[in-house]
């Protein structure tokens, strides 16, 4: 397809009728003009690329008003979602491309509409201090682009960000989990650590999670536990601090994490639970 060239500004600004007042605060709209679908889509993409959103999705809009039932129309819908989403109006994009799925699920834009869905989610993550819901529907939202989608360009970005939304969530768990340990609140602080082991082992914060495992169990008086923790990391991070603070605690108790066998290493995963065999 070849763009098409552009309405000169002035035609494109009379065009334009913004019904809404300061009060009101309604969403302008465009008038009512019949023209050829190709000319709107084009009007609609040369105004992305002006980073114009607002009117781009004004095209996009009237793409769909115009000619509802072409194959325009689909496309129109997803890239009017994006438009949302480039002006930041997440609630609106997700919105719009929920709708494009619920109206063609089979359609050739239904993977890119939930790559968008994803994305929404991921550029508003909070820091790990706040609440993490969005933060988990963006997971949600990447893993199904990624069940669905699994050899898609989409879905190599989506396992990209999907680390860095599991290191954000593994973050949450241990700011909470630590709070627990000062707290002296120990099993609820070994249930936050013992989810960063199993969900998020490949995340930064797995490292230390092993070791307040360490210091939990100990409290506990769970030496086997502990002992296993503490050989699990040496085994995986052997030159990192916090095993050196872990084969500390351990030796001041007795306890060598060196002489753990493999065989109980591997199992430690299944035997996190306090009391567990």
């Amino acid at each position: 397809m070849s763009k098409l060239t552009p309405l000169p500004l002035v035609i494109l600004a009379s065009a334009l009728v913004v019904t809404a007042c300061a009060s009101s605060r309604r969403n302008p709209e465009l008038a009512y003009v019949e023209r050829p679908v190709e000319q709107l889509y084009n009007q609609g993409t040369d105004r992305l690329d002006r980073r114009d959103y607002t009117r781009a999705k004004l095209f996009f809009e009237e793409v769909e008003r115009q000619h509802p039932y072409s194959e325009w129309a689909r496309r129109a819908m997803v890239m009017s979602a994006y438009a949302s989403y480039r002006s930041r109006d997440y609630t609106t994009s997700i919105s719009g491309a929920q709708r494009y799925l619920s109206l063609h699920p089979g359609g050739s834009e239904a993977e890119y509409a939930y790559y968008l869905i994803a994305l929404n989610y991921f550029d508003q993550i909070t820091d790990v201090g706040r609440d993490q819901a969005t933060t988990e529907s963006a997971r949600n939202a990447f893993l199904e682009v990624i069940r669905r989608y699994p050899d898609s360009e989409y879905a190599r970005d989506a396992r990209v960000k999907l680390d860095m939304v599991n290191d954000q969530l593994a973050g949450k768990e241990m700011t909470i989990g630590r709070w627990y340990l000062r707290s002296n609140q120990t099993l609820a602080a070994v249930n936050r650590f013992r989810r960063v082991v199993t969900e998020y082992q490949t995340t930064s914060h797995a490292e230390e999670a092993l070791h307040r495992l360490v210091e939990a169990y100990l409290t506990l008086g769970l030496r086997d536990q502990a002992l296993a923790a503490g050989a699990t990391l040496g085994h995986n991070y052997p030159g990192s601090d916090w095993y050196k603070m872990s084969y500390q605690l351990l030796t001041n108790e007795g306890l060598n994490p060196e002489t753990v066998d493999e065989t109980t290493r591997r199992s430690f995963l299944q035997r996190l639970i306090p009391g567990g065999k």
